[in-house]
């Protein structure tokens, strides 16, 4: 592919709710630029977008890819998305680096939820955004009612600029408003025939063209003038101002088409070329620096990071620094990537996207530069994970591998994360719902050769006292040498909550010789770490030992550890022991139609509701401490109650004590 200069340069994300037909409009553009020789079938799993082998086994997008192409003298950079909720991580990554979004959207399910939240974090960022309805020729797909939904969804920006040809499995074409002229596609060719405007539709395109017009003119002064005073308006005209309306995020056009039939692509790539917004860049004559905004990790290449050039020229063989290491990165080979095939690229410019493989220590979020350069880049954000599994490996080879493997898992896959808890000596793999972990899960095995099991997720539970008590703790055994003795009187007191552990020593008169003190604290720390009365670690506690024993010959420092051990559990046992769970803080954003049935389930989950407010948009906050026991799959419960409109944060706030009905269920 030719080297293309930044003001040719077009950088587009698809996105959308699943299903919506991303991957195929992907398809549908790359075969009418002529960039591949035949349309591959989602169905068959032979995209150029979905080339991963979870993608074609499970027939929907899980990470985004670049597709370059050639319309028009313009290189348009495509970037397809998923639409699935658990992956919204590559859509922000590809929104941060696209300088247009068009939303797809299908003309038979209309606006659907994944739809409004990619809108809602468009918008924050300010990203140009336009609308392809898709699948016009189906079964029960209007037009009509899609953009009907679209304006009450988004508002009165949306603005029309084609009507469908006939519907469903009659439908053939486009009227163009801004023009007054027709195009019809016949015998599955990618392009349009140019003509009038069907006679049933005249009365029908002129309102929706006066109304399109009006709606265009009014941020322009003078257009607005001309249009008062019935002066004609050259389409041209209307285009430009229609691109600045875009490009300040105000006006939100609509095309239409069907992406299988080839209808109205080949006028989607035109739009986007002429009425797209071309990169908001720096320059060619600043100093070089990249953004890398994905990283693939391959088990026989290595590490390729996607970067889009945010200012200067790239050539091959450049040297650059890594802005968070400081370390240097050499480029010996830059690439463009149309799916998962590379093509040589000599030089990149400004706002264009690009590839490198096999460098030392950069990866997604990193940007790398001429050294000195001062740039800033705001990083997109990764929301937190919101689902945990345990994984174990299979085997001795699989552990061997296991924590390599994790690494270079959440080194491609940043919403990713890999903890080991220390109380539960559990290793947790935490992604954005089941689908993201059970696909990360196959990666391991597929691209790392990495083989694990799964279990519940262990909930750190915690033991104390209410009350006060003593006990003995002894130790007194003959065997024939030297004996083992040691008696330590130990008294355990409760301590307020969140307060941890406390040792104090209160023996007189060297009845326990100072060098066993050590050891009688020892015996009771470790105990509290490993198990009290139900085997959970014990917190919030005071121990004091103020009397005991020992032998002139048989003491020794193991004797005291194990009787300080004895006594503490005998005592603990005494003190009105009680069982302590963990409490999340959950902050739960829902539309208000739902609030009622999301607050009745964290009632029934055992929550104390501590306030609901508006947030805006028709959204309620509900903000509520719910023991972690209950929630540890809430973004399945969530998705389901509120048809996935519903989200949230958890955060550990605090331990409370189980209910004894419960204890039973959840002892050692």
């Amino acid at each position: 592919m030719q080297t293309f200069p930044t003001a040719k340069i077009r950088n587009v994300a698809l996105v959308g709710h699943g299903g919506s037909g991303k991957t195929t409009l992907a398809e549908a553009l790359l075969f009418t630029a002529g960039a591949i020789p035949r349309m591959g079938r989602v169905e068959d799993g032979a995209t150029v977008c979905d080339f991963d082998p979870e993608e074609a086994r499970r027939r929907l997008s899980v990470s985004l890819s670049v597709a370059p192409f050639e319309f028009d003298g313009h290189k348009i950079n495509l970037i397809d998305t998923p639409g699935y909720a658990d992956f919204v991580t590559d859509v922000a990554a590809a929104l941060r680096v696209a300088d247009l979004a068009v939303f797809v959207v299908s003309a038979v399910e209309g606006v659907e939820v994944q739809t409004e939240v990619t809108w809602r974090m468009a918008e924050a960022i300010g990203i140009p955004r336009i609308i392809f309805v898709n699948k016009l020729d189906r079964e029960r797909a209007s037009f009509e009612r899609t953009l009907d939904q679209l304006k009450t969804a988004f508002g009165a920006g949306v603005a029309p600029l084609e009507l469908p040809i006939g519907a469903e499995a009659e439908y053939r074409g486009v009227v163009d408003l801004l023009s007054d002229t027709a195009e019809t596609y016949a015998n599955g060719s990618p392009r349009g025939l140019e003509g009038a405007v069907p006679d049933d539709m005249a009365a029908v395109e002129h309102s929706v063209h006066d109304a399109l017009v009006e709606g265009i003119v009014v941020a322009d002064d003078d257009l607005m003038e001309r249009y008062l005073a019935d002066d004609p308006i050259d389409p041209s005209e209307l285009g430009h101002a229609l691109a600045t309306g875009i490009d300040a995020g105000t006006v939100f056009p609509v095309l239409c088409g069907s992406a299988t039939k080839l209808i109205g692509i080949d006028r989607l790539a035109r739009f986007i070329v002429e009425e797209g917004p071309e990169p908001h860049v720096a320059g060619d004559d600043e100093q070089t620096a990249l953004f890398v905004f994905k990283t693939i990790v391959d088990p026989y290449v290595g590490r390729v990071n996607l970067f889009k050039v945010l200012q200067g020229a790239l050539m091959a063989d450049a040297t650059l620094v890594n802005g968070r290491t400081m370390h240097d990165e050499r480029l010996h080979q830059i690439t463009t990537m149309r799916g998962n095939v590379q093509e040589p690229a000599t030089e990149l410019h400004a706002g264009d996207i690009g590839a490198v493989a096999k460098l030392a220590d950069t990866t997604t979020g990193d940007v790398i530069a001429v050294r000195g350069t001062d740039i800033a880049v705001a990083p997109f954000a990764i929301p937190e994970p919101l689902l945990s599994v345990a994984i174990q490996p299979k085997s001795k080879t699989d552990d061997d591998k296991l924590a390599t493997a994790l690494h270079r898992l959440v080194d491609e896959d940043p919403s990713l994360h890999v903890v080991r808890n220390a109380e539960t000596h559990q290793t947790l793999l935490a992604g954005m719902g089941e689908t993201h972990v059970s696909i990360s899960i196959e990666k391991l095995a597929r691209k790392f050769g990495v083989e694990v099991d799964t279990e519940a997720v262990k909930v750190p539970y915690r033991e104390t006292i209410l009350g006060t008590a003593e006990a003995e703790g002894k130790i007194k055994k003959q065997t024939g040498g030297h004996g083992q003795f040691a008696i330590a009187w130990l008294r355990v007191e409760p301590l307020e909550r969140g307060a941890g552990f406390e040792f104090v020593d209160r023996i007189v008169g060297g009845v326990i010789p100072r060098n066993y003190i050590p050891a009688v604290e020892k015996g009771v720390h470790e105990t509290t770490e490993h198990g009290g009365v139900f085997g959970y670690p014990v917190v919030d506690v005071r121990v004091t030992v103020f009397d005991g024993k020992h032998h002139p010959v048989d003491s020794s420092e193991m004797a005291f550890k194990s009787a300080a051990a004895h006594g503490f559990k005998d005592a603990m046992e005494k003190a009105e022991p009680i069982l302590l769970e963990p409490v999340s803080e959950l902050v739960v954003t829902v539309p208000e139609a739902f609030q009622g049935d999301v607050m009745g389930d964290l009632n029934a989950k055992r929550g104390r509701i501590h306030g609901t407010s508006a947030v805006g948009n028709g959204e309620m906050e509900i903000v509520a401490a719910v023991p972690t026991s209950e929630i540890l799959r809430y973004t399945i419960d969530l998705r389901s109650m509120t048809s996935g409109r519903g989200r949230f944060t958890a955060t550990h706030s605090h331990y409370d004590p189980v209910p004894m009905h419960l204890v039973e269920h959840v002892r050692v």
